[in-house]
C-alpha cells in the first residue's frame, strides 16, 4: 500500500506538474509576472526566488501544484503586467495552456509506448498481419457475487488453459464454458509469473449462458517505428478524446434527467487504488495509465464549470460578448460556488471509494498490527 501511495504521488505530481507548466510558460510569453510556481500545496517547506522573480517552491501537501499568476483572481487589472490587464485572447491562450500541455503528454506517452511495444486490445486480423507479440487473455474486469471473485480470480489474470485445453481466443473459451452450467471445470491462469490452477463451477450469468462472472480480452504488444509511432501515439489520443468527451456527456445527460450514471466514477482513492493494480502489471501498462489520466484531467478542465480552467474561459467568452468584464465580486462568487461543489463532489465520491474499497484497506491496516 506504501507504495502505491508513493508511485500515485509521482503520477500524481507529473500530471499537475506539466498541466501548471502549461501556465507557467504561456504566462511568461503573455507579458504577465508569474509570483510562484509550487510543487505541491501549502504550507511551503523550501523555496528559492530565481533571477526572472519567479518563487520557486516545494510543499509539503504532495497532491499536486499551483502557479499563481499576478492579478489572476481579477485585481490589478491596472498594473501592466498582471493578468486581468491583457487582452481576453492573450489570457484564453494562458488558461488552455494547462489542458493542452495535458494532451500532449498522453500523446508523446502513448507515441513511447508504440516505440517500444504498447499492450492494447487486438484482433485476429492484427494477429494474422504479425503485428502482436505477447499474445494472451487476459481479465479485464471482475463481477460481484459469481464464481470468478469467489475463486479469487483476479484483474491482470491471464488465461491459460481450460480442462488443460489450451485457449486460443475469447471466443474459443466462451464455446467452450456455455455449455455447461453447474458443472466443474479447471481453469489454469498466470499471475505474476505464478501459475495458478483453480476449479470453479460454471454459473448462469444470463440469458441461459454459462461462465464464471470474469470479462475478457485478447490483448498483445504493438510497436512500430518512431514515424508510425508518434503517428499512432496522436492519434489514438484524439480517438481516446473523442470516447471520452462521449463519455462526459452521457454522464452529465444522465444526472440532468436523474438517471443512474451507468459507470463508476472514481476519486483520489480510487484512483490511488487503481494505480496499485495497474503497477503490478508492469511499467509500460503504467505508463498507459499515466497517458489516459492526463487526458482525463484535460477534459475535465477545460469543462465550462466554474473553478475549473474551462469555466474561467467561459467568463473571458462572456466578457467578449458585454464588452465589458463581470465584476470581480460576481466572478469569485460564482467560483468559490463551483469550488465548494467541487469539494463536495471529491467527498461525496471519497467516501464511495472507501466503501467500494474497503478490504483493500482493511487488509492494509490488519498487515500493520
Amino acid at each position: 500500500m506504501l507504495i502505491t501511495v508513493a508511485i500515485f504521488l509521482i503520477v500524481l505530481g507529473l500530471l499537475v506538474f506539466v498541466h501548471e507548466f502549461g501556465h507557467f510558460i504561456t504566462a511568461k510569453k503573455m507579458g504577465m509576472k508569474v509570483e510562484e510556481f509550487g510543487f505541491g500545496f501549502p504550507p511551503r517547506i523550501w523555496g528559492k526566488k530565481g533571477k526572472d522573480g519567479v518563487i520557486y517552491s516545494i510543499n509539503s501537501i504532495p497532491l499536486g501544484g499551483f502557479c499563481k499568476i499576478k492579478g489572476e483572481d481579477g485585481e490589478e487589472k491596472n498594473v501592466p503586467d498582471s493578468f486581468g490587464s491583457k487582452k481576453p485572447w492573450r489570457r484564453a491562450i494562458v488558461l488552455v495552456a494547462g489542458v493542452i500541455m495535458n494532451f500532449l503528454l498522453c500523446a508523446i506517452l502513448l507515441s513511447f509506448g508504440y516505440m517500444v511495444g504498447l499492450p492494447q486490445a487486438v484482433d485476429q486480423q492484427a494477429l494474422a498481419k504479425g503485428l502482436v507479440k505477447n499474445y494472451k487473455i487476459q481479465v479485464v474486469a471482475i463481477l460481484d457475487d459469481k464464481p470468478a471473485q469467489a475463486a479469487d480470480v483476479q484483474i491482470g489474470d491471464v488465461v491459460l488453459s481450460v480442462d488443460g485445453q489450451p485457449i486460443t481466443s475469447v471466443q474459443n473459451l466462451i464455446d467452450y464454458t456455455s455449455g455447461k452450467i453447474g458443472q466443474k471445470i479447471t481453469y489454469q491462469f498466470s499471475r505474476e509469473g505464478q501459475i495458478l490452477t483453480k476449479e470453479i463451477e460454471i454459473a448462469d450469468i444470463g440469458q441461459g449462458k454459462g461462465g464464471i462472472g470474469m470479462s475478457l480480452v485478447e490483448t498483445g504488444t504493438v510497436s512500430y517505428g518512431i514515424p508510425q509511432a508518434i503517428w499512432h501515439g496522436f492519434k489514438l489520443t484524439g480517438i481516446l478524446t473523442k470516447e471520452f468527451v462521449l463519455a462526459f456527456a452521457n454522464i452529465i445527460k444522465n444526472l440532468v434527467i436523474g438517471k443512474p450514471l451507468g459507470v463508476q466514477v472514481s476519486g483520489p482513492v480510487g484512483i490511488a487504488v487503481l494505480t496499485g493494480q495497474v503497477a503490478k502489471l508492469g511499467f509500460i501498462y503504467l505508463l498507459q495509465f499515466t497517458a489516459l489520466l492526463s487526458l482525463n484531467l484535460a477534459i475535465i478542465n477545460i469543462l465550462p464549470f466554474p473553478a475549473l480552467d474551462g469555466g474561467r474561459l467561459l467568463f473571458l467568452f462572456i466578457e467578449k460578448i458585454r464588452r465589458k468584464p463581470m465584476t470581480q465580486k460576481i466572478e469569485s462568487l460564482i467560483n468559490t460556488i463551483g469550488f465548494s461543489l467541487l469539494m463536495l463532489l471529491i467527498i461525496v465520491i471519497t467516501f464511495q471509494d472507501l466503501l467500494r474499497y474497503s478490504k483493500v484497506f482493511s487488509n492494509f491496516f490488519s498487515n500493520l498490527i
